[in-house]
């Protein structure tokens, strides 16, 4: 037992020094406007949201805060990726000193839509003028608004994606020590994603792609559990890849939501790690039971019709190991050699 508290108290430690983002600070736009010239930006970026967030009012430059709200609100972000980013990661300011376009992702404006018919104009403008597809990212625990966009941004660029990004942010408090206050706004924005999902299969899109990560793919579930009972699992056959990057569900939870979802009839892919700390902790603070994202047991998950990618061997971005869908170079590379196929 002594040895046990001393791993968990180590992995308690990690997790507060690096975090699912590893931000302290949550700014995301400058205290003012630094240009930079073209020749140093490698692309631009238009990174459509839709959030449970309360609009910041404490401190505008967060745009959204870890504060929940009962309704949707709808926005873009521009966002700039310089010329010098490596694959694989987020170059960004530390704390809350202003982003450098040249060096930096830099956040250069964000459009706010007064309500969902804005929006689903404006984004379904934008997946007719992409190609007809639309990537649906949904973060995970201690991620800030900024850390959504920017994770988002990178993913877009560095898998080349051809169509619109949208982030679904929900209410993550952005703090080490909020994770049973995330886990309640994750579950609270069960309702709001799946009418997010819908508004973008009423729209030009032919296929609708999810990459969901650690908590963010507990709503994922919960939200297609939802469009199942309905009778509209594949949003009208609409819904392309699933993703779920390190899982972070109880794996009889989860067994659970895909009996009710049934077996896939599009690429549905569990991406685990036996290495993964974060969800190492997050077994210990539910209980000691196996999470999905490093169950030793892919033949058993394989079995609700899913693809398991065991991801132990391949080398993390952080100590954590928690992000490789995205911060490994060769994983985002492959991962953005599949999404460029639509699913079939």
């Amino acid at each position: 037992m002594i040895v046990r508290s001393k791993i968990v108290l180590g992995l308690a430690i990690t997790l507060a020094l690096t975090g699912c983002a590893g931000q302290n600070a949550h700014d995301l736009l400058n205290r003012k406007a630094v240009t930079a010239p073209a020749s140093d930006i490698a692309a631009k970026h238009e990174i459509f949201v839709a959030t449970t967030r309360q609009q910041a009012t404490k401190d505008p430059r967060q745009v959204f805060d870890g504060d929940r709200s009962l309704t949707t609100s709808y926005a873009r972000v521009d966002v700039t990726v310089p010329k010098i980013h490596q694959v694989g990661a987020i170059e960004r300011a530390k704390g809350s000193a202003d982003s450098i376009p040249a060096r930096q992702f830099t956040a250069t404006d964000v459009v706010h839509y007064g309500n969902a018919s804005q929006f689903a104009k404006a984004v379904g403008t934008d997946i007719a003028i992409r190609g007809d597809r639309a990537l649906v990212f949904v973060h995970g625990f201690n991620n800030g608004f900024d850390d959504g966009v920017y994770r988002l941004t990178q993913i877009a660029h560095d898998t080349n994606y051809p169509g619109t990004p949208v982030l679904f942010s929900w209410a993550s408090s952005g703090k080490t020590t909020g994770y049973i206050y995330d886990k309640d706004s994750s579950t609270a924005a069960r309702d709001d994603l799946e009418a997010t999902l819908r508004m973008l299969a009423k729209s030009r899109a032919k296929s609708i792609d999810i990459i969901a990560h650690s908590m963010g793919t507990w709503l994922t579930m919960e939200a297609l559990r939802q469009l199942a009972i309905t009778g509209d699992r594949d949003l009208n056959g609409k819904l392309g890849y699933v993703i779920l990057a390190s899982p972070d569900i109880d794996v009889d939870v989860f067994k659970k939501q895909m009996i009710r979802y049934g077996k896939p009839d599009k690429p549905f892919a569990i991406l685990l790690s036996g290495d993964d700390r974060a969800l190492k902790l997050s077994s210990f603070i539910s209980g000691e039971k196996p999470r999905v994202g490093d169950y030793d047991n892919a033949a058993d998950l394989a079995n609700y019709g899913v693809t398991v990618v065991d991801l132990t061997r391949t080398k993390g971005g952080d100590r954590l190991n928690h992000a490789k869908f995205a911060d490994n170079p060769i994983l985002v590379q492959l991962l953005g050699n599949r999404l460029r196929t639509p699913a079939g």
